[in-house]
């Protein structure tokens, strides 16, 4: 089954310096029957503002994965990292017992625009961790490339304590790519820029997202253009 949920389905809370765009219940939204799908639990499209940002705030058992589309995030944790996150990256932090961070745009000039997405962890209780990579933005031409997974396949994959792939792709206009599935796996695309037809019947816009259940075998092409994300989760 493909479950389309389009861009204007999603919760917005503008708060001026911040907007925000929840594909899941977080903060003010509570939706209980859009709390996750499978492990993911948290999907939100942030807007920055320039020198505006999150505070020092808590987190526990979680896995948080940033990817940053426009723009800069300056990170700090109380674990002692301190990272600049820019396009091309991506950033995964275990919060595990606890953990405390910052987050803002460390730009003077130009909006900050991000993916931030929170996974249950296979296990509670972990120790906090932060890891971050870039990743080859050729590589995602027209195919699949792997960025984050659980059972990372070389060292310029991010790992992650759950059972889980996130690929990135961007696709030329009038090509396609076919996903292979594992039969009783989960599928979570959501479309970042352009628009796709998934298995040459449904068809996506710019942010709309698709939960996809018991199908194995997924053929994502586009006739404009597109950049994507696809999610293999248990």
């Amino acid at each position: 089954m493909i479950q389309v949920y389009p861009a204007e389905s999603r919760f917005t809370a503008d708060h001026g310096w911040l907007k925000s765009n929840f594909s899941f219940s977080f903060g003010e939204f509570y939706d209980p029957q859009n709390v996750s799908f499978g492990p993911l639990r948290v999907f939100n499209d942030d807007v920055v503002q320039p020198l505006k940002g999150f505070g020092a705030h808590p987190h526990r058992d979680m896995e948080i994965v940033s990817v940053v589309l426009k723009g800069e995030i300056k990170h700090e944790d109380s674990t002692g990292n301190s990272e600049i996150l820019r396009p091309g990256e991506v950033q995964r932090m275990t919060a595990g017992t606890g953990i405390i961070h910052s987050e803002y745009n460390s730009s003077a000039t130009e909006e900050l625009n991000f993916l931030q997405l929170w996974f249950m962890p296979a296990e509670r209780g972990l120790a906090p961790s932060y890891e971050q990579k870039k990743y080859d933005q050729e590589a995602m031409k027209n195919q699949l490339l792997t960025v984050i997974s659980g059972a990372p396949q070389s060292d310029r994959e991010v790992f992650i304590h759950q059972d889980l792939t996130l690929y990135l792709s961007d696709l030329d206009a009038g090509k396609s790519i076919t996903f292979t599935q594992k039969e009783d796996r989960r599928i979570y695309l959501f479309v970042i820029e352009g628009e796709v037809a998934l298995n040459q019947e449904t068809s996506l816009k710019k942010r709309d997202a698709a939960r996809i259940t018991d199908v194995t075998e997924l053929t994502i092409a586009t006739t404009v253009g597109a950049s994507i994300m696809l999610i293999d989760l248990p």
